[in-house]
């Protein structure tokens, strides 16, 4: 631990963003961006940072340039930006992508313009995919209730309770490369309509909040993250592959017809390897729902 702490106190300023945000670099050499009040307040390239004066570090990924990213963030009303890192940290989001500026960046624009409107006296806007989201991303829209929360005790007016959604597509982009919440709206659809194939073909209503159709959506996720990346299953027609195929010929059927979905939508063909993966899925959620009696 003490090792710990002396790499964080050797951190420098490497560019002053503003008086609340400053570049750094850390132990492993990585550009990092670090806010906290007055942290870049008089303070030059090559000085040491004090650790005990940082409330955040956010670490550049999928190539993004960090001056860039600090001046997005210099360019966000600082005192949003504020509470909402601090939120983030008060409402537990303590993953992978909570490290991410483009979380922090995204959360605070949009939080920013919510609160413009709640001062101009607009009425709050009532997102349509409320149901949705609250079923197929459930982790993350209880984080973000979470985070709504933090964010009110913070900020002035208070936010209304519809904001949730949005703050909990926001949660569920940071997984993705994209840098807006265009691709998370057309996953959702595409999700939601996966399910509605599924349970019209073998006549069922799907229980959402199932395990295998918890497993189903968290698979379909990583399957659009693999079409973005370019790197999709392909064993070239695997054993397990053509197993599943042989063994479930309706699920196979139906994860055919699901991948003709993706094409049409997103414009990218499925490999024979994820058809049959989804297949499996598929088979799952069937046998799941018709042990229920559904």
């Amino acid at each position: 631990m003490n090792g710990m702490r002396k790499e964080r106190d050797t951190m420098k300023v490497l560019r002053v963003i503003n008086n609340n945000i400053v570049l750094s670099r850390d132990a492993s050499g990585r550009e990092v961006i670090l806010t906290g009040r007055g942290l870049g307040f008089r303070a030059a390239p090559g000085q040491e940072i004090d650790p005990a004066r940082v409330v955040r570090e956010f670490v550049p990924a999928d190539g993004r340039d960090p001056d860039h990213l600090a001046e997005l963030f210099a360019a966000i009303d600082q005192d949003v930006l504020r509470a909402v890192v601090v939120a983030i940290d008060e409402a537990g989001i303590e993953r992978r992508d909570s490290t991410k500026p483009t979380l922090a960046i995204a959360v605070a624009d949009h939080v920013g313009g919510a609160l413009d409107r709640a001062r101009r006296g607009q009425p709050e806007i009532e997102y349509p995919l409320r149901a949705e989201v609250q079923t197929l991303y459930a982790t993350e829209f209880d984080q973000a209730v979470r985070l709504l929360a933090a964010i009110n005790d913070h900020v002035d007016p208070r936010l209304p309770d519809s904001e949730a959604t949005a703050l909990a597509l926001h949660l569920v982009n940071a997984g993705f490369a994209a840098g807006d919440l265009a691709f998370t709206y057309t996953m959702t659809g595409i999700i939601q309509q996966m399910l509605d194939v599924v349970s019209g073909r073998f006549g069922l209503d799907l229980d959402r909040a199932s395990m295998s159709a918890a497993r189903f959506i968290t698979h379909v996720r990583y399957l659009f993250v693999r079409i973005q990346q370019h790197r999709q299953l392909d064993e070239q027609d695997s054993l397990i592959g053509r197993s599943i195929r042989e063994n479930y010929p309706e699920a196979t059927r139906t994860a055919t017809q699901l991948a003709t979905i993706v094409e049409l939508r997103l414009g990218s063909r499925l490999t024979a390897d994820e058809v049959s993966y989804l297949a499996l899925h598929v088979a799952r959620m069937a046998m799941d729902a018709e042990g229920r009696g559904a």
